[in-house]
């Protein structure tokens, strides 16, 4: 995910604190005010004389820039860039960084060759684009593909440790977190937004199920529901693909009666199984392929709810290519 900057040159204090107000990781400032910024906020602050800016109007700038970023310097491409000289630098070299003067030239950047540039330096006169480039940029990820899978068999199977994550967002009907005892299958797990006559919605948690549970992270990497803590960044998804990202704020684990549910979905290369264990009780629930929540106390065999498969085949959360099978 490309690091972003705001250019504030002149300086501009008011500019200063909108973005970083908006989540950049980073200001540059010319030299004489950098303490000035670094009381502020606790961010990345560089100096503007720290840093290399190169046009790039012909093959000959490419390789000055290439041989800047060998050296070690901050190099930045300066506004006016075009896609292919900056594909031939990120293929040689992680370290590119761009200007940009716009959320679509932002955008553009982020996406480059997939993984897109190292840092993204939004000049002064994107200032009031900001949130929105950082939103496109830093939270919003990659869509899923996801398809109504057929519930076969729903469960008691008694007590079990599960994770209840609580975000620093607030979500939204139609949304939660892909959970599920293989990465090759995941069930979106609805957030709980609705409210009912027992307890009150809340609508930054997702009662996501058991310790020992797969759920997908962003950048195409996945954890146990075990592991997640404070500041992990988890993906949410909705019931279209859509997808961002949450920090979590807290995590909580209590033994609680248990559900099996197993579902199937027909894809392209068959028919493909999967399980989850959820918390028994009408709180928790899986998500239709309209987009309503459906609680799993009511849940029976031949409900459709949302689901994403995958090839199986992850080490440390990483996507790796072996024949595993999960049962």
């Amino acid at each position: 995910m490309s690091k972003l900057y705001f250019l504030s040159d002149p300086f501009d204090k008011t500019s200063v604190t909108l973005a970083l107000e908006s989540g950049v990781d980073g200001i540059i400032v010319g030299s004489e005010k950098v303490e000035n910024v670094r009381v502020l906020s606790r961010c990345e602050v560089l100096s503007l004389e720290s840093i290399r800016f190169i046009e790039l109007a012909g093959k000959d700038d490419e390789l000055e820039a290439l041989k800047g970023l060998q050296s070690g310097q901050c190099v930045v491409l300066s506004r006016g860039w075009e896609v292919i000289p900056v594909e031939n630098l990120l293929a040689q070299s992680d370290a590119v960084w761009v200007e940009v003067g716009s959320i679509e030239e932002a955008k553009l950047a982020s996406g480059i060759l997939e993984k897109g540039v190292a840092g993204i330096v939004i000049r002064p006169e994107a200032v009031l684009d900001l949130k929105s480039i950082v939103m496109q940029c830093k939270l919003r990820q990659k869509s899923e593909s996801l398809f109504p899978a057929t519930i076969t068999n729903v469960q008691s199977v008694g007590l079990g440790h599960r994770v209840c994550v609580d975000t620093l967002s607030l979500l939204h009907t139609g949304q939660g977190m892909l959970v599920g005892n293989s990465s090759a299958f995941t069930f979106l797990v609805h957030a709980e937004t609705e409210h009912n006559e027992y307890v009150a919605a809340r609508p930054f948690r997702v009662n996501a199920g058991g310790v020992h549970a797969y759920t997908r992270l962003p950048h195409d990497r996945t954890c146990y529901l075990g592991e997640v803590h404070a500041a992990t960044e988890v993906l949410i998804v909705d019931w279209q693909g859509n997808t961002t990202v949450a920090t979590v704020g807290r995590v909580k684990i209590e033994v609680r009666p248990m559900l099996l549910i197993e579902a199937e979905v027909e894809t392209e290369e068959g028919l493909k199984k999967g399980s989850v264990f959820l918390q028994n009780a009408e709180t928790i629930r899986l998500t239709t392929p309209d987009g309503k929540p459906v609680s799993v106390v009511s849940l029976k065999p031949g409900d459709v709810v949302l689901c994403r498969t995958d090839a199986a085949g992850r080490h440390f959360g990483m996507r790796v290519v072996e024949e595993i099978q999960e049962n």
